[in-house]
């Protein structure tokens, strides 16, 4: 990168065309929504510093994408040393919705795979939130460095994983 003004347009392209994720990101990895918004301004940043050495070997799609869940895992890992401090109550904070019952599903459902995710090992994690957010299996195995078959069998496996979690009834429906 030659110039802070390169620098600048980069980070401008980058934050139009993947903030979004950048922010369901930070949602999915992190249940607070404080501590959310925390961790996507933390993935900003360090998007912002990774700039200046962005040489355009890869796409700057693939380059965000590889900081984003760096960081992410990052945080994942901190986590995971620390004792864990957020219950499932978090989800009672979702917009409600006009079913009620609907709302109540949604909400478990919603739990179920949040509790699930952060059992997740961080790499495998960072590959279901890429392809939820659509990415293909050459983009993730790019962004995550793995084979693209490898990515392939971590989607299938998680996916199972997840189905077998929707198979078994939940502690509190006995």
């Amino acid at each position: 990168m030659d110039s802070g003004a390169d620098r600048s347009e980069l980070y401008k392209e980058a934050g139009s065309k993947f903030a979004p994720a950048i922010a369901r990101l930070a949602l999915a990895v992190e249940l607070d929504r404080d501590k959310s918004r925390d961790l996507e301004q933390e993935i900003h940043a360090a998007i912002w510093q990774s700039l200046a050495r962005f040489d355009g070997r890869c796409s700057l799609k693939t380059w965000v994408f590889r900081v984003a869940h760096n960081v992410a895992a990052d945080h994942v890992a901190a986590q995971m040393r620390r004792p864990a401090l957020v219950t499932l109550d978090a989800i009672d904070d979702l917009p409600a919705l006009h079913d009620p019952e609907r709302q109540l599903a949604e909400q478990h459902a919603l739990g179920r795979i949040r509790a699930l995710l952060p059992t997740l090992q961080p790499l495998d994690r960072q590959v279901i939130l890429l392809w939820l957010e659509g990415q293909s299996g050459t983009e993730i195995a790019e962004i995550a460095g793995l084979s693209t078959n490898a990515v392939q069998v971590r989607i299938h496996r998680i996916k199972a994983l997840i189905a077998r979690a929707f198979d078994t009834p939940s502690e509190g429906n006995h």
